[in-house]
């Protein structure tokens, strides 16, 4: 290991990077110290606030935010986590919400204005659905990642020592977050949470239609975790942009070539494997030419949310690996 570079990584296990994970696909040129925090959020902090790893799956609506006010990382154009976003929004079934404009005036909860889950919906429903997001009250009972952002005057916090499921079940709000961006768990997200149940409606109930239909529309196809590497590591070692890309690409595609031939395993694999009924035969796509559109998306509805002092060019967000020299 003498002649490789000591990297630590925390990055999330997922089935298409366990073979990363547990060296199997080794890292050309690098010596990689796996760390793992859960939930992988709290790694999403630490990175941000202390950049504490030389290389962190991160958020990606973190990530724009941190690098917008002046992060010493830069992120790569791979994307470990896909979903879509126009389900997800649940609604009490007496507050008189029909359509996503019925939310304006409304008090939606969400665990912190800047979690990817939330930026995606709503930009979903801006977008698609003609919500004005600026008209709803976000009600937030966690602090954000990036200490540096200023929350819009639309967001509110919590009263102390209440969860956003306790205030959906007594009527305080109207609507919510699904799941752990939202109304289905309580407690501090670094620390751990408790996940309880949220019964209510979805706001869309035929999101899986609309979705299709907007991917075939933009291109568009929201992502979540991406991987950020140091700026100083960079500086030394630029080769080690293309040596992390290809070694999760590497995993990535023999992960889906043993799912082709053998069927999905999980919950996690059954979901790609639909995926691919909408977004073509490869779930997660890499690069940054392929992803254009959605890392537009990201950018420019992040700016529109008050999420970024300034609008971020493509090349202050993304290193292009395809673009930088190899190992010598």
């Amino acid at each position: 290991m003498a002649d490789k570079l000591h990297l630590t990584l925390a990055i999330a296990e997922h089935p298409h990077t366990s073979a990363i994970r547990d060296g199997s696909i080794p890292i050309e040129g690098v010596d990689a110290e796996i760390i793992t925090v859960k939930p992988q959020i709290g790694a999403f902090r630490r990175m941000v606030r202390d950049v504490e790893f030389d290389v962190c799956e991160l958020a990606p609506t973190t990530y724009i935010i941190a690098r917008a006010y002046g992060a010493p990382f830069v992120a790569l154009p791979i994307f470990v986590v896909r979903r879509f976003h126009h389900s997800g929004m649940l609604v009490r079934p007496d507050a008189g919400i029909a359509t996503p404009k019925d939310l304006e005036g409304k008090k939606v909860g969400v665990r912190a204005y800047s979690v990817t889950t939330g930026v995606w919906l709503r930009q979903a429903l801006m977008d698609d659905c003609g919500l004005d997001a600026s008209k709803v009250t976000w009600v937030v009972d966690d602090e954000e990642h990036v200490t540096q952002l200023r929350l819009p005057p639309n967001v509110v916090h919590a009263p102390e020592g209440r969860s956003l499921a306790d205030m959906m079940a007594a009527g305080e709000l109207s609507a919510g977050v699904e799941g752990a961006a939202g109304i289905g768990r309580t407690g501090a997200p670094t620390g751990g949470w408790q996940e309880v149940e949220a019964d209510y409606p979805d706001l869309l109930p035929n999101a899986a239609e609309l979705e299709a239909d907007y991917y075939r529309r933009t291109g568009v196809y929201p992502m979540h975790g991406t991987i950020v590497v140091k700026d100083s590591v960079l500086a030394e070692h630029p080769w080690v942009a293309k040596s992390l890309y290809d070694a999760f690409d590497r995993a990535k595609r023999e992960w889906l070539e043993r799912m082709r031939a053998e069927g999905p395993k999980n919950a996690t694999e059954k979901k790609y494997m639909k995926l691919t009924g909408i977004v073509g035969p490869d779930p997660l796509p890499y690069g940054i030419e392929e992803n254009l559109a959605t890392i537009k998306a990201l950018e420019e509805t992040a700016f529109r949310q008050g999420l970024t002092p300034r609008r971020m060019r493509i090349d202050e967000l993304f290193v292009d690996p395809v673009r930088v020299p190899e190992r010598i």
